[in-house]
C-alpha cells in the first residue's frame, strides 16, 4: 500500500500483463465505488437485453444465459469486496476472466457478422462494441487488488470451462445457450467455418488468453516476491 496515495502498489510486470498507465490504474482504484456503480448499471442494462433470451431459456440454465451482465456484476462484486477490505481472490479472478473473455467476443461478434446486425441502431452498435472494450481495460486493474491465486484462477477457469460446454458443444437442457447471433448457426462463414464454429473459436480462444494472463500475472508476483526476498 502506497503511503502518499493509500493505493495498492504497483507491482513490476511486464506490460503485456498491465498495459495501463500507472494514472489509469490510480484514477480507477481511486474512483472505485463510481466503476462499483458505472458496472451495475451496465449489469442492470444487460439482464434487460438478455430478456428475450431468457424466455427461451429454461430457468435453470439461466446463470449461463447473460454472459456480458455476469462479467460487469462479478468485477462490481469483486471490487465493492476489496475496497470493504474483504478482497475475495476467486471473485476477483471470475471477474478479470469474465472481462478479458466478454470485452473481447462481443466487439469480436460484431465485427463478424457486421452485415447481420444492421438491423442494430448505429449508437446501439457504437456502445456495444465501445463498452465491451472498456470491460477489458478495467481488467487490467484488477492486479493492483490481488495475487491471483492458483485456486483462485482454478474457480474462474472452471466457471468458464462450463460457460464454452453449454454455450457450444453440450447444451444439457435445450439448445445451446450462447448469446442469440443474428445469423443461423450452420450459416457458411469463412475457412470453412459455420457460424457457431466462428464465436466457439472466438470464446474459446478468449479463455485461453484470460488464463494464461491470469497464471503469468501469479507467476510474475511470486518471481518478484523471491527477489525481493533475496
Amino acid at each position: 500500500m502506497s503511503a502518499t496515495t493509500g493505493l495498492p502498489d504497483r507491482d513490476s510486470l511486464p506490460r503485456y500483463l498491465a498495459p495501463l498507465p500507472k494514472a489509469i490504474e490510480d484514477f480507477g482504484l481511486r474512483f472505485a465505488w463510481l466503476i462499483v456503480a458505472i458496472n451495475l448499471v451496465g449489469t442492470a442494462f444487460g439482464f434487460w437485453y438478455y430478456s428475450g433470451q431468457f424466455a427461451a431459456t429454461a430457468t435453470v440454465m439461466w446463470p449461463w444465459v447473460p454472459d456480458s451482465p455476469m462479467a460487469t456484476l462479478f468485477i462490481a462484486l469483486a471490487i465493492a469486496a476489496w475496497k470493504l477490505g474483504y478482497e475475495q481472490p476467486w471473485l476477483t479472478s471470475l471477474a478479470f476472466f469474465g472481462n478479458i473473455v466478454l470485452g473481447l467476443w462481443t466487439p469480436y461478434t460484431l465485427l463478424a457478422f457486421y452485415d447481420s446486425y444492421s438491423y442494430l441502431h448505429p449508437l446501439m452498435f457504437q456502445f456495444l462494441f465501445w463498452s465491451h472494450l472498456a470491460m477489458v481495460v478495467q481488467a487490467f486493474v484488477l492486479h493492483r487488488i490481488t495475487d491471483f491465486p492458483v485456486w483462485g484462477i482454478a474457480v474462474a477457469a472452471v466457471w468458464y470451462t462450463s460457460n464454452l460446454i453449454v454455450d457450444y458443444f453440450i447444451p444439457i437442457v435445450g439448445e445451446p445457450h450462447h448469446t442469440v447471433i443474428p445469423v443461423a448457426r450452420d450459416e457458411p462463414m469463412f475457412l470453412a467455418a459455420d457460424a457457431l464454429g466462428v464465436i466457439a473459436a472466438g470464446e474459446v480462444t478468449f479463455v485461453l488468453l484470460a488464463l494464461f494472463l491470469a497464471l503469468a500475472t501469479r507467476v510474475k508476483k511470486c518471481e518478484a516476491t523471491s527477489t525481493q526476498r533475496t
